[in-house]
C-alpha cells in the first residue's frame, strides 16, 4: 500500500517487538558479533552500500538508523548522515569533499558560522572561499575556475531571506563538474527536496523543526550515490556521532512535523498581514509579495512557507530596536528557531555584498511560533511603539 509522507510519519519506526508506537531508545558503544568471520566481513562494506547496523557504537545503533531511514525516505536520499548539529552537518559536507588546492563558492547569504568554516578555516588548508551575491546569479558564473569543487548554497539566505533560482544553480555545477550543497532547513525536506532538483547533498538542522520542541540538538546530511564514498569516509574518521537519545526526541518530533508546519506558514502569514501594515517596518522578509523575484523562486520550488522571517526596520538607534525586542512579551529573546515557541533576535549582518547600507535601517528576525497568532500581532503592535 503507498502512503503519503503524512501517513508514513505517523506509522513508521514503530517497535514491532515490544509493540510499542516508537521504537526502543538502543545505547551501545561494544556490538557483539557471532564470528570474527562477521565482524571483519563487517568492516569491508561493498562499494556505495548503505548499512542498517553498525560495528561499533560510535556509528550508531538501531535507534539512529531508525532516524536515518526516516529521513532517507523525506530527501529521496541514497543515505543520510546524523552529527551531535545542525552545523556539524555542514562542516561534514565541506570537509568531506575539499582539498588543498581546491576552491569553494558560497552564498553570501550564508549561516555565519559556515562563513567562518569557509572563510577562516579552510584557508588554513589550502582551499580557497569566495562568496557570490545570491541575488545575482551572472556574479555565481563569473566566480567559477577550473579549481572550484564545491558550490554551498543556503535558501532562503540566513536572516535577508533571498530566494534563488536553484535548477540554475545545478546546471552550472553539473557543466563544470563540482558538487553542489544546499542548507534546507528552512525548507525541511518535507517543502523541498534538494536531491531531487539535482543537489549532491542535502543539510538539516534537526534541531529545528524535525525537533520541533526545542530540546535536543542533531543535523543531518542527505546524499546521493555520487558522493557517499567521501563523505562514508570523513564520517568515520571525523568521529561525528548522534545520541540515540537525541535520534529518539527527533522521531518523536517528526511524527508531528506536517501538523506543526502547516500551523507555523497559517500563523505566519496572519502575522504578515499586520506587519506589512506597519510604517515602522520598511520590508517583510518573507515569500509573500506575488510578483517579486523572492515569491517566483519559492512558488517555483516549494510545496509551503516555515516560520522564519526577517523585518527591516526604520529606527534613528540601535538602542530604539533593542528596546523593541525586549518589551515583545510573547516573543523568547535567544537563538535557534524551528520550536513551538515564538522568538525575536537583532542581526548584524555581515556580508561583502551589503543590500541594507542606510544606518537606519535595521534587521530583527521573527519566527513565528504555535501560539495563537492574535496575541502575537498584539504583542508586536504593543512592542513597536518603542521604536523611535
Amino acid at each position: 500500500m503507498k502512503k503519503s509522507i503524512s501517513t508514513f510519519l505517523k506509522h513508521t519506526a514503530q517497535d514491532k517487538v515490544n509493540r510499542s508506537a516508537n521504537p526502543a531508545v538502543v545505547r551501545a558503544s561494544t556490538i557483539f558479533f557471532k564470528s570474527m568471520q562477521e565482524l571483519l566481513k563487517h568492516k569491508d562494506p561493498s562499494k556505495n552500500k548503505r548499512v542498517d547496523y553498525y560495528d561499533y557504537g560510535r556509528a550508531g545503533t538501531q535507534t539512529t538508523t531508525q532516524l536515518q531511514n526516516m529521513i532517507v525516505e523525506l530527501e529521496r536520499a541514497h543515505h543520510v548522515f546524523l552529527t551531535p548539529s545542525g552545523f556539524a552537518s555542514v562542516a561534514l559536507a565541506i570537509m568531506s569533499i575539499c582539498r588543498p588546492g581546491d576552491e569553494i563558492i558560497v552564498t553570501d547569504s550564508v549561516y555565519f558560522p559556515t562563513r567562518m568554516i569557509t572563510s577562516k578555516l579552510l584557508k588554513e588548508f589550502g582551499v580557497k572561499a569566495q562568496f557570490y551575491n545570491p541575488d545575482n546569479f551572472q556574479d555565481l558564473e563569473n566566480k567559477v575556475t577550473k579549481k572550484t569543487k564545491m558550490i554551498f548554497v543556503e535558501n532562503p539566505g540566513s536572516n535577508t531571506f533571498e530566494f534563488q533560482d536553484l535548477s540554475a544553480i545545478v546546471k552550472l555545477a553539473k557543466k563544470n563538474n563540482i558538487i553542489t550543497a544546499l542548507d534546507n532547513t528552512w525548507g525541511t525536506p518535507l517543502y523541498l527536496k534538494p536531491l531531487e532538483i539535482g543537489f549532491d547533498m542535502s543539510i538539516s538542522s534537526g534541531t529545528k523543526y524535525f525537533s520541533g520542541h526545542s530540546d535536543v540538538m542533531v543535523g543531518t546530511l542527505a546524499v546521493n550515490k555520487k558522493v557517499f564514498q567521501k563523505v562514508n569516509f570523513y564520517n568515520r574518521v571525523s568521529g561525528y556521532r548522534a545520541s540515540p537519545d537525541d535520534a529518539y526526541l527527533v522521531i518523536r518530533g517528526l511524527r508531528t512535523l506536517d501538523v506543526r508546519l502547516e500551523k507555523h506558514e497559517k500563523n505566519t502569514k496572519e502575522v504578515i498581514k499586520f506587519l506589512a501594515k506597519q510604517k515602522k517596518i520598511v520590508e517583510v522578509l518573507y515569500p509573500y509579495k506575488k510578483g517579486t523575484k523572492n515569491y517566483k523562486n519559492w512558488i517555483k520550488y516549494y510545496k509551503g512557507a516555515t516560520g522564519l522571517l526577517g523585518l527591516v526596520v526604520k529606527a534613528k538607534s540601535k538602542n530604539s530596536v533593542f528596546t523593541f525586542v525586549n518589551k515583545l512579551e510573547l516573543f523568547g529573546i535567544g537563538y535557534s528557531w524551528g520550536g513551538f515557541e515564538s522568538l525575536a533576535v537583532y542581526q548584524d549582518i555581515q556580508r561583502e555584498f551589503k543590500k541594507y547600507k542606510d544606518k537606519d535601517l535595521h534587521i530583527v528576525r521573527l519566527h513565528i511560533g504555535l501560539e495563537d497568532p492574535n496575541d502575537l500581532i498584539n504583542d508586536l503592535r504593543s512592542a513597536l511603539r518603542y521604536v523611535k
